[in-house]
């Protein structure tokens, strides 16, 4: 309020109190209450950053979205949608802390112990498998720099499904070639805890890590998508916390701002191709959107690709103000995310996800056509909940959100030391960080594509979840199956 007289507004109360709310969490995370990586504290972080710093920055900045039409006085509806997100807030406490207080399930105690022989095998066959798909993926394109050029047209003509311009069609197999440097490092994350200090020293974990950044980047990184390496580099720290030494809320904080900075500098290759290092050297740190000579490139990354605060106070003005002939999705956006699952070989007419909704509330009504013209834009928890019942929704949708937080909390906190499911606990934090930010549709594709290969490993290498270890235990006593059971439960 002392930096900008238009925060002098009734909308800076309910975002204040909504930074109150989710602020507790930060605070108890960066007073050591919290783990480092703790999927309460992690959310209460950016929480606090997504519900109380973006609404203001929008207004000290004079930034807004041009995707849905802005509202005359962007600061009114803010403050409405502050008011949405603080009852969504309150709702998600509750959950929350219902979750914490369930009883716990006696089989989830018992720890999920590796077995190293058949994960070394396992990991070695994924491994050359997602190398071979890879090289085979460069080999289909004309080689990398066929592969980057594909990058370069698909991005001219953003939103396009044509399989001859993007990467139409190819999630699955981008689901196995694109695993091998997480794979890599789950295989180094147990091979450190077993070996000597040599291996948890920070040197050695600086090196590992900026090898696994370097392979990220010929191994999805190259094709636009800056989360294709944020989440993995994410992950790769996550395993080293979890499996190899601790890290601090010091080593967290480096980390945000390393991360940052390379979205800042991969926006420039996002939207200028190969070119984008000469347009950097020129510009620096003044640079703005393709198309956008009001926003600059920092500003589209804090109050773009982290928040959806602009967008989701325009869509609730277009909902309750001037978008009368919008029709509710009524769930179908969700339903439309599930087919994805199906290749459209098999199914060409799909039904349509949630861009026939966004499509048609910023273009207007009918103005939907695939492939053609569709929107690409995100928004969010609230803002899909909105696109399908209306404001109404938020509460409903900040409820499941807090159940799911509250459960992967649970979840993490009850594991024993040693346990292998230590390896994918990165991937469910942040799933959690997903729910709240990304649309139905982004979530499905971040669960497949990040979750399929570490997850079925994980499964199949570990002694309390392969049905091949209950077998062969099985075999070797002649006691009936009852007293077999009896005594793995007892143990």
């Amino acid at each position: 309020m002392l930096a900008e007289a238009r925060c002098i507004h009734w909308f800076i109360v309910p975002i204040v109190l909504c930074g109150t709310i989710i602020g507790t969490d930060a605070v108890a995370w960066a007073r050591g209450r919290l783990d480092p990586l703790d999927p309460v504290g992690i959310m209460g972080l950016f929480g606090y950053y997504f519900f109380f710093l973006t609404p203001l920055l929008h207004v000290l900045w004079n930034v807004w979205t041009g995707y849905v039409p802005t509202p005359p006085d962007g600061r009114e509806w803010l403050g409405r949608m502050a008011i949405w997100n603080l009852f969504g807030l309150v709702i998600y406490w509750l959950a929350r802390g219902r979750v914490a207080r369930m009883p716990e399930f006696p089989r989830g105690r018992q720890p999920w112990i590796v077995d190293r022989t058949l994960f070394r095998n396992v990991l070695a066959i994924a491994c050359m498998l997602s190398v071979l798909l890879q090289l085979w993926v460069y080999w289909r394109y004309g080689g990398l720099s066929g592969y980057i050029q594909r990058y370069v047209e698909s991005e001219k003509h953003y939103g396009t499904t044509d399989p001859n311009l993007g990467f139409a069609d190819m999630g699955w197999i981008f689901t196995f070639s694109e695993s091998f440097p997480l794979l890599a490092m789950m295989g180094f994350g147990l091979y450190a805890k077993a070996k000597g200090k040599i291996y948890r020293r920070w040197p050695m974990l600086l090196v590992v890590l900026g090898v696994v950044f370097v392979l990220q980047l010929l191994f999805g990184g190259l094709r636009g998508g800056r989360s294709n390496t944020v989440w993995v580099l994410f992950w790769a720290v996550g395993i080293i916390h979890f499996c190899v030494r601790r890290i601090t809320k010091t080593t967290v904080c480096v980390g945000i701002i390393f991360l940052v900075s390379f979205m800042y500098f991969y926006d420039f290759y996002k939207h200028y191709g190969p070119e984008g290092l000469t347009v950097f050297q020129q510009s620096g740190t003044s640079s703005h959107l393709p198309g956008s000579p009001n926003v600059s490139m920092i500003e589209s990354i804090l109050l773009g690709d982290f928040a959806r605060s602009d967008i989701q106070a325009s869509t609730l003005y277009e909902l309750t103000g001037t978008a009368h002939d919008y029709e509710y999705a009524l769930g179908r956006s969700y339903w439309g995310a599930l087919t994805l699952l199906i290749p459209r070989p098999i199914w060409p007419d799909r039904p349509p996800t949630k861009v026939a909704w966004t499509t048609a509330l910023e273009t207007g009504k009918g103005s939907y056509q695939p492939g053609v013209w569709q929107s690409s834009h995100v928004y969010g928890l609230a803002g899909e909940a909105m696109l399908n019942f209306g404001p109404v929704a938020i509460p409903f949708a900040f409820a499941i959100f807090g159940l799911v937080v509250g459960r992967i909390r649970r979840f993490v906190v009850s594991l024993r030391p040693g346990d292998t499911r230590f390896l994918v606990v990165p991937f469910l934090i942040l799933l959690s960080i997903q729910l709240l930010v990304n649309d139905a549709d982004v979530i499905l594709f971040f669960i497949f594509k990040y979750g399929t290969m570490p997850f079925a490993i994980v499964v199949l290498c570990s002694r309390r979840a392969c049905w091949l270890h209950w077998r062969r235990s099985t075999y070797k006593v002649k006691r009936p199956i009852v007293n077999v059971t009896a005594k793995a439960l007892t143990t």
